[in-house]
């Protein structure tokens, strides 16, 4: 396992997630910059392992497990915390709504993994974006201060509502993937008799 740099790179972003959560809350001056540098890293090493796995001939069993479970811990953690930091309506309805996708896409991935239908709900392109959205949203709220002239926490707050929008409609496309295998009645039959 540990010559396998995919899997390395995973377990570092869970890692980060205590990390990423004590610099948070440290009285310290530079505390929101140096947690969005962990969080950056943390992103960074989200392309990096997949896109390692596949160019070193290294995807894992452990690897397609802990990869998507890394990202979601990383991602709940931080918008957790942006609420709790900033408890507005206008922030948790967007967080619960992303947490709340991410919870319902898994959900639907393992029952159709269970009933051999798992290909049918592949990552998209449209997810992959929504992910590049999330995660410079998340970036520019938890670095918080003003660069120069330009309000990252606006920035990111605008880029998390496009964010919203790409998750629900990344989650719209993966159900109506799977509505044929969720609507074939020999697959209740199947898990009934089970």
């Amino acid at each position: 396992m540990f010559k396998n740099i995919p899997n390395i790179l995973t377990l570092l972003r869970i890692l980060l997630i205590p990390v990423f959560v004590i610099i948070f809350y440290l009285p310290w001056q530079h505390a929101a910059q140096a947690c969005a540098l962990v969080f950056a890293l943390a992103a960074i090493t989200d392309w990096f392992d997949g896109y390692l796995a596949r160019k070193l001939e290294q995807v894992s069993a452990l690897g397609a497990f802990l990869d998507p479970v890394a990202d979601k811990l990383m991602v709940a953690a931080a918008l957790i915390l942006l609420v709790q930091q900033d408890p507005i309506p206008g922030l948790a309805i967007p967080v619960l709504v992303i947490i709340g996708r991410e919870i319902t896409i898994s959900a639907l991935r393992e029952w159709m993994a269970e009933v051999g239908a798992r290909a049918t709900i592949a990552v998209s392109a449209i997810g992959k974006i929504k992910t590049a959205f999330q995660m410079t949203a998340i970036f520019l709220m938890i670095y918080r201060d003003d660069f120069f002239t330009l309000p990252m926490y606006t920035i990111g707050f605008v880029l998390l509502y496009v964010a919203v929008i790409l998750t629900l409609w990344s989650m719209v496309m993966y159900i109506k993937a799977a509505w044929p295998s969720l609507n074939d009645q020999s697959l209740v039959e199947e898990e009934k008799n089970g």
